[in-house]
């Protein structure tokens, strides 16, 4: 039988499925703001997430997007064997491409041949769904499990697909989670920092070189406007010792480093407050080092927050701390910034191309506990004046960079340029 007619969608209509391994989630407010900056500018989204979140959402906004969402995984068991069988019967031609695809490239990678093989199944939920919703093509976030069922889809005959590679998964093992080929089925792949850019240079053909776009992650207006909502009059940092830390609880976020630092300035008699944003799997270890440190009347674990309560801790705070090991560019760095406050993080990935030392900022070597105690020395110690001027050029550098309705310009003009006039079948 013959593979999935062609969708002839024009460039104007053309219907874009975003496509996210969990959607939506606390840690992933820039993926909502894009989608929303996307629709403003006419370009129809729909929502798919692989699986439901397993934490709780906080922010309505959220909230309201889970309901626009549709779950792979929601189907159950029953539905991916249905999902299946349906394939086989009416495209055997896309239905062997992709399952051969699957298992060649689950063989040596890192999730294995039974996880690839769940993929092709999620990925007939998926061709199913796309061709009644008339999808002319597929943007996946994350150049991992999201972004591999993306490429089986088109191989059986779906739509086209590109993806947003944040780094640093994709970079730390390409080869296992087949991120050249991923490059090379795509129609663009997006990079969120010149390091990204560089990243997938290093790791695709140069032939496929022209496909990687640089579209930075973009700030809400909450952030980025925050200035001229308040008339100019943005309260100043505080002159007491409180400085805050967001993200999530993980080993590659460095908490455990930062509370070894806060240790010494405890132990140095220093007066702070560490406000630590976010929830993980290293919650419990967190909790046990504070109580070893001795840290309990200077350290909080507040959990996950809405944005609004992310705003207004980050301005309470003198400056934001992000010790990572391993990062692409956080958002929550532009964030800090755009409300003029400056931010204490690691030489690591993209991050130098926004934090600037002396500047806006400071940046210790990833791992460095002698140099984050110093940093974070001169957080509590200079004057809110300082800290208030340095957080300004921040804001500046964020502005400039970081409008996303900006940047979901350029993925539209790349939506439209580069899927608008094809059609869904391969």
């Amino acid at each position: 039988m013959p593979s999935p007619p062609a969708v002839d969608v024009a460039p104007v209509t053309l219907v874009v499925a975003y496509l996210i391994n969990q959607y939506p989630q606390a840690s992933q407010t820039f993926i909502r703001r894009e989608i929303l900056a996307l629709e403003k500018l006419g370009v129809p989204v729909e929502r798919f997430t692989i699986r439901r979140a397993d934490v709780a959402l906080v922010d309505e906004r959220d909230k309201a997007e889970q309901q626009k969402t549709r779950a792979v995984l929601d189907v159950g068991g029953a539905g991916l064997l249905g999902a299946m069988l349906k394939t086989l019967f009416r495209w055997p031609g896309g239905f062997f491409r992709g399952f051969a695809t699957a298992i060649r490239t689950g063989v040596g990678s890192h999730a294995g041949v039974v996880k690839h093989v769940i993929y092709f199944a999620e990925a007939c939920v998926l061709l199913g769904w796309f061709r009644q919703r008339g999808i002319g093509h597929v943007h996946a976030h994350f150049g991992t499990n999201s972004a591999m069922v993306a490429m089986i889809v088109r191989v059986m005959g779906g739509p086209p697909y590109s993806f947003t590679s944040h780094g640093p998964e994709e970079y730390d093992k390409p080869e296992a989670l087949s991120l050249p080929e991923k490059v090379r089925r795509s129609k663009f792949v997006v990079a969120i920092s010149e390091f990204g850019v560089s990243q997938l240079y290093r790791w695709c053909r140069y032939a496929d070189w022209p496909k990687v776009k640089l579209v930075r992650c973009g700030v809400d207006e909450m952030f980025l406007k925050a200035a001229a909502s308040t008339n100019g009059q943005l309260p100043s940092p505080p002159s007491d010792g409180r400085i805050v830390n967001i993200g999530r609880l993980e080993s590659s976020k460095g908490q455990l480093f930062l509370i070894e630092a806060a240790g010494r300035l405890a132990a140095e008699g220093m007066k702070f407050k560490l406000t630590i944003v976010g929830d993980g799997v290293m919650r419990p270890e967190l909790e046990r080092l504070i109580e070893k440190l001795n840290l309990k009347d200077h350290v909080r674990l507040a959990g996950w927050m809405s944005n609004d309560q992310v705003r207004e801790e980050i301005l309470n705070s003198r400056a934001m701390v992000l010790p990572s090991f391993a990062e692409g560019l956080p958002l929550v760095i532009m964030e800090a910034l755009a409300l003029h406050r400056p931010v204490l993080s690691t030489y690591v990935a993209g991050i130098p191309e926004l934090v600037t030392p002396g500047v806006c900022g400071w940046l210790v070597p990833p791992g460095s506990t002698d140099g984050l105690t110093a940093a974070m020395r001169d957080v509590l110690t200079l004057t809110p004046d300082r800290l208030a001027e340095m957080g300004g050029v921040g804001a500046q550098r964020v502005a400039e960079r970081h409008d996303a309705a900006k940047e979901a310009e350029k993925l539209a003009a790349l939506f439209r340029a580069k899927a608008g006039g094809e059609g869904g079948a391969a």
